[in-house]
């Protein structure tokens, strides 16, 4: 490794880049269970298991009250396609509140899947290191005083968004 200060600024930035595209990746390829060490999916499954009870509460309270909406009488409901159509609604709502997690989780593996599949083909398909190539090295190390002007410049806008120092205006104060 080079001790120019420019080629170690460059490098360093190379660095974080990586770093993030390692997280990116991460994020991509790893399910919910295994996010944190899993302690915020038990925490989900948890929450699911209580929004499910109060959910199926509704769906009793709500499947009577359509009942009586739709049939003004007790021979509506002797009709067999009546009868039928209150069924399907029936069922397909508690399959929704009780199979709705599993449902999420499904299709995020498809979309994950699919995510995996269009970074695979594109040839990404594990975070690589990018790395500072030694010729651009020897040419930053054989740069005379004026022509690393503009290396200087780059350094310090990096150095600038680094440590966010960035000054913006506010309608109130000046940051």
């Amino acid at each position: 490794m080079s001790d120019n200060w420019v080629v170690g600024n460059l490098q360093n930035a190379l660095d974080t880049w990586n770093g993030k595209l390692n997280e990116i990746w991460t994020l991509i390829t790893q399910s919910p269970e295994q996010f944190k060490g899993g302690s915020i999916w038990n925490v989900i499954v948890n929450i699911n298991g209580a929004v499910q009870a109060i959910g199926l509460a509704l769906l009793v309270i709500f499947f009577l009250i359509g009942v009586v909406k739709t049939c003004g009488s007790f021979a509506e409901v002797k009709k067999p396609e009546q009868v039928v159509k209150l069924f399907v609604r029936f069922a397909l709502a508690k399959a929704v509140i009780t199979y709705g997690l599993e449902l999420m989780l499904s299709i995020f593996k498809i979309v994950q899947g699919v995510m995996q599949t269009i970074m695979q083909t594109a040839g990404l398909g594990n975070a690589t290191q990018t790395a500072l190539p030694q010729e651009m090295i020897d040419t930053i190390e054989s740069c005379g005083f004026f022509e690393s002007i503009p290396l200087w410049a780059v350094t310090l806008i990096r150095w600038t968004f680094d440590y966010n120092s960035i000054i913006y205006n506010d309608f109130n104060c000046l940051w």
